[in-house]
């Protein structure tokens, strides 16, 4: 049995003695020379890589150190993988990169020194709140100084938003964070490869070069051929991603240090010169397990774990080097030694730091709120409308602006708002399926390309997370991005953009990487002759649940353009993520409580009004209706249409309402509905998402919070997907149940 080989005293034993059998140095190189015939990598750049490779090894071996007395808590290492140093030396420091976690030899190549890499890492893996990247929050390798992009992907989902920023990065703005020739690498595992983000960032990166759309990605496959305890069948990963039509494929044997290096760097040149797409695949082998409780020998056989053993690159580098004459096998045992003490030495160092300590110290980097900078950021762009922005405006809205004419449907108004976030913010970028040249499936976005032109707005691929992960990537290249979900039910395929990419950017990388973006969703059901589940969807439980996520959901069109301002000026002011859920059945509706009367429009404000009319995140508002003394209707979306319907009813029976609009469903505007509920001490919920895990939950939750004595009544829809035609309204709340709900606390 070979159990031992998992073990980090083995596999520190097998490398002294695979070294210390290696034959007496061959003719002496120049360190500017080839380190081998045929390579362009020298000599002094080998030794240089092989310092980080060791570097890397030693991190490893002090993880493995560290968790055998409960100090370290990350386990996941890079040992035979440490060929990725080449990928960091043959690309610029200025080149921004996505590693995957097993990365380390390229974080340690690209380190201003392998001190300072070790004892970032080690910070990491003991979870010190001085580590300077996510600051303990968990254990990645990200640093803003060495543009780095902190990733705690292992399934490939950095992936689309590597695609998103070397979209970015390919394009003339004014916003880059990078330079106008940097290249997007990114570093994922062969497992990773078969995840549908990775599949959706090839197939995205292949269908802009088919586009004519330059691109310029160097995806790097590290393909030790296994996950976890699954062995990827042999060459399907060069089968699949040789494939791929308009990604370039190339590939090296990833234990061969200076073989790696040729690669990597005609690949880089290629993207580079090119700004086209390229994978660059690197067989590799993976040392010591997929963590550090993992024992291989319960599924791998001695005969697989000795052949990978026996690739070890670091015992190839130094074969390399002896076999050039840089090093003879004592001096490389002797520079092993070295670092493994300087490494030791960090680990030592650090395991007296402070850990976080309070909830305020872990969520402070999660989203932060400025309130007064947000309505500052308002008032700034408000200033820039009337002013040299006037005739402009004036131009964009064809002669003659919203302000001046007639009262606006939900659509138009949205329409209107997202032409006046265009003209403020240069960097802004409108783009899904459809939006463009169709100008919306329901016209919300009607003539925004012709007003902008197709670099600012523009029609994706139909893929979800490829259009999240556009996002992702030119909110990080310093645009503010505004995608377009089409319809609510279609983001539940990607919605592990949002939560696991968006929401943990700032939280990941303590602020010095963000995501602003302004996400719209077009949702919510009771569409009239147009229904089924997937356009008519009341599920907004996956974005409640989305730590630090701002989720609005405007109901009337007088709500809907201050709201949106909000979102934008949150976006740019504080790096927000959030989602401006659109009610459809709403976009067009134009009457209130009778056909013709055109209560649901509003009048379009103009720039002078926008700051007086600013609603921040997380208010509510409230309609008195009667008296406005007996009962408290909590609502949203298109419950407050149907709300205000039923209050005006109950009025002529005698009865006071006052509806409360929530308008935020993420963070709830919990202050104003205590106040709102506690007016009347009795609160009845209408809730047209699900009664299991719908926003009445949310609300309930915070009335008792809140120290709500009173009655309290939820009406929700049912617990079910929404069928086609009129069966929709037996499981959707109408005016009926809400009527009913309102007697009976009434009758308390």
């Amino acid at each position: 049995m070979l159990n031992f080989v998992t073990t980090p005293q083995n596999l520190d034993e097998r490398f002294r003695d695979a070294v210390t059998a290696l034959p007496a140095p061959g003719t002496r190189r120049a360190p500017g020379d080839a380190v081998r015939d045929g390579s362009t990598l020298t000599g002094a750049r080998a030794l240089e890589l092989f310092d980080a490779q060791l570097a890397s090894r030693h991190l490893d071996l002090a993880a493995r150190w560290l968790r055998s007395f409960n100090e370290g808590f990350y386990t996941i290492g890079s040992s035979g993988h440490e060929g990725n140093a080449a990928i960091a030396a043959a690309l610029l420091p200025t080149d921004p990169a996505l590693l995957h976690y097993r990365s380390a030899a390229f974080f340690c190549a690209r380190a201003k020194s392998l001190a300072d890499a070790a004892r970032d890492v080690l910070r990491g893996v003991v979870a010190s709140a001085h580590e300077p990247i996510a600051g303990g929050r968990h254990k990645v390798f990200g640093s803003a100084d060495l543009n780095i992009v902190p990733t705690t992907s292992t399934i490939g989902s950095h992936l689309p938003r590597a695609v998103g920023l070397a979209f970015s990065v390919a394009r003339a703005h004014a916003a880059h964070r990078w330079p106008a020739d940097a290249i997007v690498a990114a570093t994922f595992g062969d497992a990773s490869a078969n995840h549908a983000t990775a599949t959706a960032a090839l197939n995205a990166a292949g269908w802009f070069e088919h586009s004519d759309i330059r691109l310029p990605l160097l995806l790097v496959c590290e393909d030790n051929g296994l996950g976890v305890s699954v062995p990827t069948p042999d060459g399907w990963l060069a089968a699949m991603l040789s494939s791929r039509p308009g990604v370039r494929y190339t590939s090296a044997d990833g234990c061969d240090l200076a073989g790696t290096y040729d690669a990597a760097a005609e690949a880089a040149g290629y993207v580079r010169r090119e700004r086209r797409p390229a994978v660059l695949h690197l067989p590799m082998v993976r040392l010591m397990g997929h963590a550090g409780a993992d024992a291989e020998v319960a599924y791998r056989t001695t005969e697989a774990i000795t052949r990978d053993l026996e690739r070890d690159p670091l015992v190839h580098t130094a074969r390399t080097l002896v076999e050039a004459g840089l090093f003879s096998p004592e001096e490389v045992i002797t520079r092993y030694d070295e670092i493994g003490w300087q490494v030791r030495k960090v680990a030592e160092e650090v395991l007296g730091e402070p850990k976080l300590a309070s909830v305020a110290q872990i969520v402070g980097p999660l989203a932060p709120r400025r309130p007064l900078r947000v309505a500052h950021e308002i008032t700034e762009v408000a200033t820039r409308a009337i002013g040299p922005g006037a005739a402009t405006r004036l131009q964009a809205f064809d002669g003659k602006l919203p302000e001046q004419g007639g009262p606006l449907t939900l659509a138009q108004t949205i329409n209107a708002t997202l032409t006046d976030a265009l003209l403020a913010n240069p960097g802004a970028l409108l783009f899904g399926e459809d939006v463009a040249r169709k100008g919306g499936v329901y016209g919300v976005t009607k003539k925004l390309q012709e007003r902008f032109g197709s670099e600012r707005v523009f029609d994706t691929l139909l893929d979800e997370t490829t259009i999240l992960g556009l996002a992702l990537g030119a909110g990080l290249d310093g645009m503010l991005p505004i995608p377009e979900i089409q319809y609510l039910a279609y983001l539940h395929n990607a919605e592990d953009q949002l939560r696991g990419e968006a929401a943990t950017m700032s939280f990941f990388s303590s602020g010095a990487y963000r995501n602003p973006m302004v996400v719209r969703i077009a949702g919510l059901a009771y569409q009239q002759a147009f229904g089924g589940h997937f356009h008519n969807d009341n599920s907004v439980a996956v974005l409640r649940d989305i730590p630090g996520l701002v989720l609005a959901v405007p109901a009337r069109p007088g709500d809907a353009a201050p709201m949106l301002r909000t979102c934008l000026a949150s976006a740019a002011a504080d790096g927000s993520v959030c989602v401006f859920l659109e009610p459809i059945a709403l976009y067009h509706t134009r009457d209130l409580y009778e056909q013709g009367d055109n209560e649901w429009l509003s009048p379009y404000a103009g720039p002078v009004s926008w700051s007086s009319e600013h609603v921040p995140v997380g208010r509510a508002r409230t309609y008195p209706v009667g008296n406005a003394s007996d009962l408290t209707i909590v609502t949203f979306g298109n419950g407050v249409r149907l709300s205000l319907r039923v209050a005006a009813r109950l009025a002529e029976e005698g009865f006071g309402s006052r509806v409360v609009d929530l308008r935020w469903l993420s963070p709830l505007p919990a202050a104003d509905l205590v106040r709102e509920a506690s007016a009347t001490g009795r609160v009845l919920i209408v809730d047209e998402t699900r009664r299991t895990g719908g926003v009445g939950e949310g609300v309930l939750a915070a009335l008792v919070d809140g120290g709500f004595v009173g009655s309290a009544r939820r009406i929700a829809a049912a617990d079910s997907l929404i069928p086609l035609g009129p069966a929709a309204q037996h499981v959707l709340v109408g005016e009926d149940a809400i009527t009913q709900g309102a007697h009976a606390l009434l009758a308390r």
